[in-house]
């Protein structure tokens, strides 16, 4: 491609939740100042393991101005206040990782007050309401809409600058929930919006790359629809890379002498809401072999079983998952997934950007798979280029890719080397096998002696802040014993006003927020069905 010639048109291969929130968000940020085009195939289906988001997802749907109401009931969702480990340390206890950070009460975190004043009470019960919450499960909203926690709303969702687009890494605060939501259909309401926007939606496979002298590639060749030619070309063709591996054979970096899970059996089975009432919370249930995502949906319940291959056979696996699921795994279908855990070495090279899995993947742990895809996305905006893909702004976006999902992998690998449980071969492969990297080693060193702050942890990037790495290492087990020397001469009592505070306005919350059944039932409603709803009771109410 010339350096003169203005990069108008962008191809994307691959549908799914990262083509078309690519799709979606370039087309609100640059209009007509290009043509998007989503190359999708019929015949290959894409891995719909994620279900479960970041909070930070809150900044992609106030940029494409889509409310809750435009989308969550059409994607059987719901809300997700934190991750519950189960069975990940030695102790059995259960912990949280909450959408939640804790206060500050004289310049000192609440994490920091609990190692001096409540280190027998639970952390996360001691200093959130979010636990509660989900003990509780309680809906982050009350049933006339207002959020439980204003006080980020304010920042990141009201105000007279809300639609002001804001960029992740800019993010101060933490949004007080994020979403679980079935990744096929949330794919259909972007293509939707997408496709009001002029995005083109071509349904045909790509049966060649035609590459161009200079390297580019310069056309794509499908089946049914012949060349489509662009200046600028997305993979978002998930784990096989079409464009970013196999065309231009960009390698592919490992991790899995970090993170050794790289398989999952995944399976979707019923729930009843009604009855059994619907967690406000991912669950990840540590199992012989690895862990056990749970997600509820409106309508049902993702989960699949993450494992190590060099643990267990995928038949074991699969037999493991089912006695773990019971009766409700009767009868479904299982679905055996190769996961490629790793990143491609440069996300960018020529005029092609992998986006989604192509770019990389770090199992779903922490639910950071439409994270990724939303950080990249974000930066290709930012990255855009005027003419012609240089070097120097390749290299800026790949360094920026690169550092986050090494953070990702760094705060991943600290869930298994921290954690107490040695129990079978894998927990023990996670004690003695695992590559730490050294900057790792050495904060987990320094962590034992002090909590994170935010000059201790990885500098660049990658989602996760002090706040975090503290909820996990003190639900595995790794902290300190004792508080910050400073901490001693300091007067407690407003640390303990504050203690009792959080334990007021939980027990408040957990009496006065509605079931997060009860609150999606309300908003899901037909019109039809709530208006039977209303006159029963008026008939209740005038036999009264």
């Amino acid at each position: 491609m010339s350096l003169q010639q203005p990069v108008r048109r962008v191809a994307i291969v691959g549908g799914g939740s990262s083509g078309w929130m690519t799709a979606a968000y370039l087309s609100k940020a640059f209009g007509h100042e290009i043509d998007v085009t989503v190359v999708e195939s019929s015949t290959i289906n894409t891995i719909g393991v994620g279900e479960a988001t970041f909070s930070d997802i809150h900044l992609f749907f106030e940029f494409l101005g889509l409310r809750e109401e435009d989308w969550m009931r059409e994607c059987n969702a719901g809300y997700k206040i934190a991750i519950r480990f189960v069975g990940w340390n030695a102790e059995g206890r259960t912990f949280d990782h909450p959408f939640e950070r804790p206060a500050l009460v004289d310049g000192r975190s609440m994490a920091e007050w609990w190692l001096r004043r409540h280190p027998r009470t639970p952390y996360d019960q001691a200093c959130f309401v979010s636990s509660r919450l989900c003990d509780a499960q309680r809906a982050p909203r009350f049933f006339d809409g207002r959020v439980y926690d204003e006080s980020t709303v304010c920042e990141v969702g009201a105000g007279a600058d809300r639609h002001q687009p804001r960029l992740l890494e800019d993010l101060q605060i933490q949004y007080p929930y994020a979403y679980h939501f079935d990744a096929s259909l949330f794919a259909n309401v972007l293509a939707r919006y997408a496709a009001a926007r002029g995005v083109r939606r071509v349904i045909d496979d790509v049966i060649d790359v035609e590459m161009a002298d200079c390297g580019d590639i310069a056309a794509l060749r499908t089946k049914e629809h012949g060349r489509i030619d662009a200046d600028l070309f997305v993979d978002c063709t998930g784990f096989r890379g079409r464009l970013i591996n196999q065309a231009l054979g960009e390698p592919f970096i490992s991790f899995l002498e970090s993170l050794p899970c790289d398989r999952a059996v995944a399976m979707q089975v019923p729930s009843d809401g009604a009855r059994e009432g619907m967690a406000p919370y991912t669950m990840a249930t540590a199992l012989s072999a690895g862990w056990v995502w749970t997600i509820p949906l409106f309508h049902r319940l993702g989960t699949g079983y993450v494992y190590s291959s060099a643990c267990v056979t995928p038949d074991d696996a699969e037999r493991e998952f089912r006695a773990f699921l019971g009766p409700p795994a009767e009868g479904r279908t299982a679905l055996h997934i190769k996961m490629r855990v790793g990143r491609t070495r440069n996300a960018w090279v020529r005029n092609c950007v992998a986006i989604g899995l192509s770019a990389g993947f770090v199992e779903p742990l922490e639910s950071t798979g439409l994270f990724f895809a939303q950080h990249g996305i974000e930066q290709l905006a930012s990255h855009f280029p005027w003419y012609g893909c240089d070097e120097p702004t390749a290299g800026s976006y790949n360094r920026i890719v690169a550092d986050c999902f090494d953070g990702v992998r760094e705060f991943l690998t600290l869930h298994y080397v921290a954690s107490s449980r040695a129990d079978t071969t894998f927990w023990r492969l996670t004690k003695h096998e695992l590559h730490v990297p050294d900057a790792l080693a050495e904060r987990l060193r320094l962590w034992e002696e002090r909590l994170p702050t935010r000059r201790t942890i990885g500098p660049a990037y990658h989602g996760f802040g002090p706040h975090n790495y503290t909820a996990m290492l003190i639900g595995l087990g790794w902290h300190p014993d004792r508080p910050l020397r400073v901490l001693q001469g300091m007067d407690p009592r407003r640390a303990d006003a504050q203690f009792a505070h959080l334990r007021d306005r939980a027990a408040l919350l957990v009496r006065t927020l509605p079931s997060q059944y009860e609150y999606l039932a309300s908003k899901y409603a037909r019109p039809e069905d709530k208006e039977v709803a209303c006159e029963n009771r008026r008939s209740v109410a005038g036999s009264a």
